[in-house]
């Protein structure tokens, strides 16, 4: 898993900042994560308007030095409803720096699911320059939606940025050799449906799939197809599944053949 990277802590209007320097490598690739802990959200609100922000501390990252913009009403008009947040790579103005291919998440900190390895290396790469030095999302959380979830405690939320940096640009393909082959490779199983044995009739749609792939990464698809649970066993069977939408479906097998996630719609 990722190392810990640091903390900020914006309370109002100061900032304090602790920092550690560990990260972890694995494959060409160096990962940790910053916590931003937003105290007095509603000060933060009040007296930042649409398109300033507060910045957290200075964090490092694959041997590149890091800050978190923190935009409370927005980076620009255009989302001036949602809380922005944009991750910031800082240049020595005199040194030649070449680009540096990065993948990052942000999220709130219980969305456990948006912090795993699996998840960040399946979100787009961005390139990080001294022309773009800052990437982001614009449209981060509605800030009403925040007001009303259990994330805002006591006028207090924490937002964290895992990042992944390529420390080769041909690692974006091809770091660590055979596991991502190995992604890529069961992704064309699932589109070419070759040797499909199984479908599934979601939200009007049919999905072929592969019952020794979907056990062996699910115990529910297990149960399913070859336990107690077991449906469906003659191969021209369509096992129907309610209460579920086509594209949450087609995610799903997308996450169990890949091991990553699509790319999803966004609000």
């Amino acid at each position: 898993m990722s190392s810990f990277a640091g903390v900020t802590v914006l309370d109002g209007h100061n900032q304090c900042h602790c920092e550690m320097s560990g990260v972890y490598a694995s494959a060409g690739v160096d990962a940790g994560y910053h916590l931003l802990i937003v105290k007095g959200y509603s000060r933060t609100k009040e007296f930042f308007p649409t398109g300033e922000n507060i910045t957290s501390g200075h964090f490092v990252v694959g041997d590149h030095d890091w800050l978190l913009e923190y935009y409370p009403n927005g980076l620009d008009p255009s989302c001036a409803d949602y809380i922005s947040v944009y991750l910031t790579l800082l240049y020595d103005s005199d040194v030649d720096e070449e680009e540096v291919e990065v993948k990052f998440s942000f999220s709130l900190i219980n969305q456990v699911e948006k912090q795993m390895p699996t998840y960040i290396r399946g979100t787009k790469t961005y390139s990080f320059s001294s022309s773009v030095p800052m990437w982001g999302i614009g449209k981060f959380v509605r800030r009403r939606t925040l007001e009303q979830s259990p994330d805002l405690i006591c006028d207090c939320f924490t937002i964290r940025c895992d990042i992944m940096v390529c420390k080769d640009p041909r690692s974006k393909d091809d770091a660590g050799g055979t596991l991502p082959d190995i992604h890529q490779h069961f992704s064309n199983l699932l589109d070419d449906k070759l040797g499909a044995d199984v479908a599934f009739e979601v939200g009007g749609e049919t999905f072929a799939a592969h019952r020794c792939v979907l056990a062996a990464r699910s115990t529910v698809f297990r149960a399913q197809l070859f336990g107690p649970m077991k449906e469906g066993t003659a191969t021209s069977s369509i096992i129907q599944i309610k209460d579920m939408e086509a594209k949450v479906f087609r995610a799903l097998l997308s996450f169990v053949y890949t091991d990553s996630f699509p790319e999803m719609y966004k609000d």
